[in-house]
């Protein structure tokens, strides 16, 4: 299959005004030049310089297109193989033709990911990195493509790499004193747990960057929840700046939950309008409180509106019990009305929950609501701090950071340098699995096979 040449579109499908078809392979140039006619008249193209010509079907020589020609000879190209990428304009129409008539001179049509799968079986990225080119494609945030730009250029690698390094070294002087006890080679036990403690802090902290770098890349989920009538969808368009729940005077309008994201600053948040938690009647109704109840239990975060203008209940305080140990911001809304609620009873309720007056219906400190938000919501984040995006590594990184917690255990408690050895092997392999050094089909397959067009 990697002897294939392969063809696809690179830029999304729909009208535009550019698009690119990239060709990768042994026959890349020459399938290129079975329907791309230089105006030179020149057969001999050069390297990594755009050439202008005509786009033609072979069998009738007549052009249908003018386009650019770039020709990337391997292995100074994406995929270390000959890349060839046209441009021209971003007819949906145009470009299926040109892929068509890539396929009829001996190309095949590129599998999802396979471009970028080429680049790292070429050895010119690792997988770290190529889950990076599909983060840089998918962004959601400026925060999130500046990350995945510095990890496809291989800060994390880099990171990582150092850290397979340090535990190699250390690896090899126990294990040298091991095998040759009446040479003098024995390690420190300060040394190793020094080595260990600083590798230990690496991989900690990179598991903890998991969080800011969920919230980057798949947004932080918010369930708008609170009693029936309490303007949880009034919150909820004036969030999104657009009318997207029904708001009526009614209660109970919302059966079922919405969802849609917003953006404050630089952070994704995905908000959910949910049924009024109130014991209910119909049975749609309850169904409705019983999705709403488990989608607030799984949600990152919580906005907790109470009426202002109605006397607390003791469903209310019920709700405030429930929610009081998860990440939630107390909402005391329709601060526009006559206020009736005891703040003092419901401040003792909370206890240590933030809190903030609003009015939904009005907006009144719907600026101070946002900023409140994405001061609780996203993860405090130094500047040039790496932070990881996927489960996967986050997984990886526990497992290597349980083998290390071992292994100082293992020293702590002065047992033998070969339980200690022991107990640091399979870091090497782990690492290898994050970096893909050590390659297991079911996980090219899942991280190549979530790319989309073109890489």
């Amino acid at each position: 299959m990697l002897e294939d040449t392969i063809i696809a579109v690179s830029t999304p499908l729909g009208y535009g005004g550019l698009g690119v078809v990239r060709l990768s392979g042994s026959r890349a140039f020459d399938i290129s030049l079975e329907i791309f006619q230089p105006k030179t008249h020149r057969r001999r193209i050069p390297p990594r310089q755009p050439i202008l010509g005509h786009l033609c079907d072979p069998r009738t020589e007549e052009p249908f297109e003018e386009a650019m020609l770039t020709y990337h000879p391997g292995p100074r190209s994406y995929t270390t193989e000959d890349v060839v990428e046209i441009s021209l304009h971003g007819s949906p129409v145009l470009l299926e033709e040109v892929v068509r008539l890539g396929l009829a001179a001996g190309a095949r049509h590129a599998h999802p990911g396979e471009f970028t799968l080429r680049a790292f079986l070429g050895g010119r990225i690792d997988i770290l990195q190529a889950e990076a080119v599909n983060d840089l494609i998918r962004a959601s945030s400026l925060n999130q493509a500046k990350i995945s730009f510095r990890q496809l250029d291989g800060s994390l690698s880099r990171r990582i790499t150092e850290l397979r390094r340090r535990i190699i070294h250390l690896l090899s002087q126990i294990e040298a004193s091991i095998e040759f006890p009446d040479e003098g080679l024995r390690i420190s036990l300060q040394v190793i747990a020094r080595t260990l403690r600083r590798s230990l802090e690496t991989v900690s902290g990179l598991i903890r960057s998991y969080d800011l770098g969920k919230t980057f890349r798949e947004g932080t989920v918010l369930a708008v929840t609170g009693r029936t009538n309490s303007g949880k969808s009034t919150l909820f368009n004036r969030l999104l700046d657009h009318e997207r729940s029904i708001v009526t005077p009614f209660p109970g309008t919302t059966r079922d939950y919405i969802r849609e994201q917003m953006k404050i600053k630089d952070a994704v948040f995905t908000l959910v309008d949910t049924a009024g938690l109130d014991a209910a009647a119909e049975p749609i109704e309850k169904e409705g409180i019983r999705r709403g109840r488990e989608l607030a239990t799984r949600a990152d975060g919580i906005l907790l509106l109470l009426d202002a203008s109605r006397l607390e209940s003791e469903d209310d305080m019920a709700l405030i019990r429930r929610f009081k140990h998860k990440q939630t911001l107390l909402l005391l809304n329709k601060t526009d009305l006559p206020q009736k609620i005891q703040a003092e009873r419901i401040m003792d309720a909370a206890g240590s929950l933030p809190q903030l007056k609003i009015s939904a219906l009005k907006g009144t400190n719907l600026t101070e609501l946002k900023q409140k938000i994405h001061s609780l919501f996203v993860p405090d984040r130094n500047a040039g701090d790496e932070v990881i995006l996927h489960l996967r590594q986050k997984l990886v990184l526990e497992e290597i950071q349980t083998s290390l917690e071992s292994a100082l255990g293992v020293l702590e408690e002065g047992r033998s340098e070969e339980f200690l050895a022991e107990e640091l092997r399979p870091v090497l392999s782990l690492i290898g699995q994050l970096t893909g050094e050590i390659r297991a089909d079911d996980i090219l397959e899942d991280i190549f096979g979530r790319f989309c067009v073109g890489k």
